[in-house]
């Protein structure tokens, strides 16, 4: 006993992080196997440290925890001494005695041991990882999977505790009395093992209520420590009027009194709910792996016999618990989660978890037992009638958050192959058959009239949970299922909520502008691919031997094929075209409109393959971006063509360029060209072919313009826009390494220096007549 909080510390480190214990999360078997299975057979559901839980279980001892490293809204509302609706709290709560630094709770070994093992997901994000570290092939990741497989089964039921005394039973903690009256915030739920067992005069008679203890304590424990975060608005949200009203009665009850502190102001109360909440990517996979076998769980409950009366009597407690399960225990947190993720989570690809995590809640199809057909072609699965009761109570789930990923969408660079694939991965399950109109019949119950009487209406759409016991009371009108999502979708978003339809004109126009950036990104990955493909193919092996400076009047125009390919360009094709395909599906887009949404994105490039300027407004200042223009300069669909359009011998020193020559061949143009200026423009002013090619090579056409409005300089410098020779050229690295081969391939026939430097005067003198010839006659800036 005196061990025991000292060996939970140790292996899943401390609450505040300082200790890192055994580090679970970053142990691999393929890094460190020895500690890797020892590890995992030593904290196995019935391994030597669970053997010890159910030892000191049996001895009814409590260990302390801090209520301040509880999630912020159960931390703020303990001390504020308002309960939470969680029966996982109640009859806990310690106050400290005299001298005492805190609250905390007074858990049975059990819970002590769940409540650190679950919090060191979250406290322990921070530390230090060496290596490259899989989550989902980690320590902490296994043993979440099997616990979730011991107490929650999809089989046969959850195996009894190992004891000490033969056929005997572990207790569960007896309820105990709190120090001081606590106030409820919302209509809790009693735990399912209090209506199994309050009547039994013994607790070890019934194996059942022990089964189904831990399972929901196990369940409670994941849910608050993973799922329970949200912001100060999400809180106020969350509480109905007559709450708000309950606890300011309760503060102003208490503020006279001794218990602890005084009340605090109202502002300072819902303040403290405020928590800065960053999930990781660890943490959003381990949730999904408590979806998944949630869905696996729910599902593999037995088919309910034919009459009612048998059912209420040989269904066992872990039967009920799987009907309830979901929307019980996971619905309210999970959907408070998600909003939060959707809202918060940076605009990169690591989003891909938090939707994967979205998509298997929204498909407990592919968890149910029974298997779809195996065929030689993949065709989608269609979704069955039997769940439209589901889509039904989750409606928000479905509907909302699809809008929050379109907001996200149209934010999202599409012409990356990962953002690409998360479209398309939300389009193809929104897109299987039936799961729309599934949807559609869902909203159009939450819109039908009402038929209830107003008050009774209220008082139960103000519920935060649901269950089954809400509707046997009442009649048949009632419980019908267009109550049943109005109940739902009061009950997460308060009564004063705005629903925004799916298929609705405001939806459908958002729809519609992601279809036009589907459209617009596939135009700018085929001119990726295109330019690359020009680029490639101008690349000869005689354009290393060109020796003007093509490059230097422009930047450098790079694009993103050094990071993403060419085969991910094509997958970026592909994956917008089937997300196109399949939102024209599900929300019946006209093709006509879209045929005229890509013929407008197609004649976005003009006759050169060139991009047109961002959407802009004219001002007296010039031109001004307006948000659409933003957007596509951020994400690369249009550009503004920037050239530096000054003295080329003036501009700044490139990357590709070798700092020192230029220096030193600028000095020696100038000198050059203010030793022989006059020489220059007598062969430039004459109208024979020598005279064409002085003009083409010496005379800069854009700054030539300026000599009829800036008059002639006396001193012949660089700075003289009239002819003159440009050597800075020579510094450029391409042509260096080119001049090097010359000599290379010289030095091996033996040609020497003197006939290397004729060779290469006589290919420059050729190339410049040759390039007189090809431009037909036309003046070009070099």
């Amino acid at each position: 006993h005196g061990i025991f909080p000292w060996l939970v510390e140790n292996i899943f480190g401390s609450l505040d992080g300082i200790i890192v214990g055994w580090n679970l999360r970053c142990l691999q078997g393929r890094t460190n196997p020895t500690e890797y299975s020892v590890a995992l057979d030593f904290l196995d559901p019935s391994g030597p440290m669970m053997k010890l839980v159910y030892k000191l279980q049996a001895e009814e001892y409590r260990y302390d925890f801090p209520v301040s490293y509880l999630p912020g809204p159960v931390k703020a509302s303990i001390q504020e001494q308002v309960l939470p609706e969680c029966s996982l709290y109640h009859n806990k709560v310690q106050f400290p005695s005299s001298g005492g630094l805190g609250l905390n709770l007074a858990l049975n070994p059990f819970e002590y041991y769940m409540f650190y093992f679950a919090i060191s997901l979250i406290t322990q994000k921070n530390s230090s990882i060496t290596h490259h570290v899989s989550p989902s092939n980690s320590a902490y990741f296994i043993l979440v999977d099997t616990y979730l497989k011991c107490f929650l089964p999809t089989e046969g039921s959850v195996l009894p505790p190992p004891s000490s005394n033969p056929g005997g039973a572990i207790p569960s903690p007896t309820p105990r009395s709190p120090a001081v009256p606590f106030t409820s915030y919302g209509i809790h739920h009693t735990s399912l093992l209090k209506r199994h067992i309050a009547h039994q005069p013994s607790v070890n008679a019934d194996p059942a209520s022990q089964e189904i203890w831990r399972s929901e304590t196990l369940l409670q424990i994941f849910v608050e420590m993973w799922l329970h975060h949200y912001s100060l608005e999400m809180y106020q949200k969350m509480q109905s009027p007559h709450v708000k009203l309950e606890v300011l009665h309760y503060r102003l009850s208490i503020s006279s009194k001794h218990h602890g502190s005084p009340a605090q102001s109202s502002y300072q109360a819902l303040h403290a709910y405020q928590e800065s909440f960053k999930p990781t990517e660890e943490h959003v996979l381990v949730v999904r792996l408590l979806v998944k076998h949630l869905h696996a769980f729910s599902n593999s409950l037995k088919p309910e016999p034919l009459s009612p009366s048998a059912h209420s009597h040989t269904a066992s407690p872990l039967e009920e618990f799987k009907r309830v399960v979901i929307p019980r225990f996971v619905q309210q947190k999970l959907y408070i989660f998600l909003q939060h993720c959707f809202g918060h989570w940076p605009l990169d690809a690591s989003f891909r978890a938090v939707l994967e995590m979205w998509l298997s809640y929204l498909q407990p199809w592919r968890y149910a037992p029974e298997k779809p057909p195996q065929s030689s072609e993949p065709l989608p699965r269609t979704v069955s009638e039997k769940w439209a009761a589901f889509i039904q109570e989750n409606l928000l789930m479905y509907t909302k958050l699809f809008v929050g990923f379109l907001n996200r969408a149209l934010r999202t660079d599409l012409v990356s192959p990962k953002n690409a694939l998360m479209v398309f991965r939300v389009a193809k399950v929104f897109a299987q058959p039936n799961l729309a109109e599934m949807i559609l019949k869902g909203e159009q119950l939450f819109l039908e009239p009402e038929l209830v009487i107003p008050h009774r209406q209220h008082r139960l759409f103000m519920t935060p949970t649901l269950s089954g016991s809400f509707f046997s009371s009442w009649p048949p009108t009632i419980t019908d299922a267009s109550f049943k999502v109005k109940s739902h979708v009061y009950s997460l978003e308060g009564q004063d909520f705005q629903y925004k339809q799916m298929f609705g004109p405001e939806v459908r126009n958002l729809v519609l502008k992601l279809a036009q950036l589907i459209c617009q990104a596939q135009q700018t990955a085929k001119s990726i691919s295109d330019h690359s493909a020009e680029t490639l193919s101008s690349q000869s092996f005689f354009s290393w031997f060109r020796f003007t400076p093509s490059d230097m009047n422009g930047s450098y125009t790079g694009n993103d094929l050094d990071e993403i390919g060419q085969d991910s360009i094509r997958k970026t094709d592909e994956y917008l075209e089937k997300a196109l395909e399949y939102l024209c599906q599900i929300f019946k887009l006209n093709e006509a409109q879209l045929t005229q949404m890509m013929m407008k994105c197609g004649t976005a490039q003009d006759e050169n393959g060139k991009k047109q300027l961002p959407d802009c407004i004219e001002s007296e200042d010039g031109l001004i971006l307006t948000p659409l223009g933003r957007y596509q300069i951020i994400n690369g669909l249009r550009r503004f063509e920037v050239q530096y359009q000054g003295d080329t011998e003036l501009q700044p020193i490139r990357s590709y360029e070798n700092a020192t020559l230029v220096r030193l061949l600028f000095r020696l143009s100038s000198a050059l060209n203010q030793r022989f200026a006059d020489q220059m423009e007598v062969l430039c002013s004459r109208e024979d072919f020598i005279g064409r090619i002085c003009r083409y090579h010496l005379i800069n056409p854009t700054l030539a313009q300026k000599t009829r409005y800036t008059p002639m300089l006396k001193d012949r410098t660089s700075h003289n826009y009239g002819p003159r020779i440009s050597l800075r050229f020579l510094a450029s690295y391409r042509t260096l390494g080119s001049l090097l081969m010359i000599y290379f391939i010289a030095s091996w026939f033996c040609i020497g220096p003197v006939g290397c430097t004729f060779i290469v005067l006589f290919g420059y003198f050729l190339y410049a007549i040759l390039m007189t010839f090809f431009e037909g006659w036309k003046p070009h800036q070099h």
